[in-house]
């Protein structure tokens, strides 16, 4: 088989994700919604949750866009036993998000950092942001997943290099005081990711990594699923509330990533994700056909 035509597909599937996670919310995350709804005390919150299930609604109704901001478009691509080329799959997802941007009359969001000099289709230099990855597990095939990030949550993600003597009680205070300062300028109810070990590059990439899990999953890791549990306990006693309204759910789900760090370092970061937790994922196998993750 031609390996071109392989990178034709991966720039079709990159382009239908892009789209799709903008218009269709995966169904983890509308059934934490309902269950949320089910149970929010305050008025308020409840009034904020029931307009959210309608938006859900009729975006999916009519395919449209559940928010204006489509995002910094960021993809995330395991790698199973395949040899292929790096550049060209990022040509090809590149392509992807450029097409997308172009015929579904997508907002362009990327712009020179200084001049702001906006591209015009999503794409520019390091846009999008591609993470690869080994993934042991695939076997002939590749997963791509599509994040776009939108600006409103992920300006409310932060980074700190606590020291090894701040311990869990230093970890959960910064996670704990970044949602308070994200009150409701992120739209909550949230889900948050959380990073923790690595160094000052890893940690911020574990916490976006945590955000892609379906709500509902655990840290494989004892005291990493234990540390989610407890923080979606203690942020959902903030009383910040759906939108920042007050109310029970700030967040609907803690995820936690972790990786072994330095000796005299403990990096920690948060990566605050909207209530739409918007993402796609499709697996590729060799022989070009498609499977979308969810469907």
């Amino acid at each position: 088989m031609s390996l071109d035509s392989f990178y034709e597909v991966v720039e079709q599937v990159s382009e239908t994700l892009y789209y799709k996670a903008l218009t269709v919310i995966p169904r983890d995350v509308i059934e934490r919604i309902r269950k949320a709804y089910e149970t929010e005390q305050s008025e308020l919150g409840r009034r904020v949750l029931d307009t959210i299930v309608k938006n859900i609604e009729t975006a999916t109704k009519r395919s449209l866009l559940v928010c204006q901001d489509t995002g910094t478009p960021v993809y995330s691509v395991e790698l199973g036993d395949l040899e292929l080329s790096l550049p060209k799959l990022r040509n090809s997802i590149t392509n992807g998000v450029r097409k997308a941007t172009l015929k579904y009359h997508l907002r362009p969001n990327m712009v020179h950092p200084l001049t702001r000099h906006n591209t015009g289709d999503n794409t520019g230099k390091n846009s999008p942001i591609i993470h690869f990855e080994i993934n042991d597990i695939l076997e002939n095939k590749i997963r791509i997943t599509a994040l776009p990030k939108g600006s409103g949550s992920e300006n409310m993600s932060s980074l700190k290099m606590l020291r090894p003597a701040d311990g869990i009680l230093g970890v959960k205070k910064f996670i704990l005081e970044s949602v308070v300062n994200a009150g409701g300028k992120g739209c909550p109810p949230y889900i948050v990711g959380v990073g923790i070990g690595g160094d000052f590059e890893l940690a911020p990439y574990l916490a976006k990594k945590a955000v892609i899990r379906p709500l509902g999953s655990k840290n494989t890791d004892y005291e990493g699923a234990r540390l989610e549990e407890e923080l979606f306990y203690l942020i959902n006693n903030l009383g910040i509330g759906p939108m920042g309204l007050g109310g029970k759910f700030t967040a609907l789900g803690v995820h936690v990533e972790m990786a072994e760090t330095h000796i005299s370092s403990l990096p920690v970061a948060i990566n605050i994700q909207c209530w739409r937790g918007e993402r796609a994922s499709a697996e590729i196998n060799f022989d070009k056909t498609v499977s979308y993750i969810g469907d």
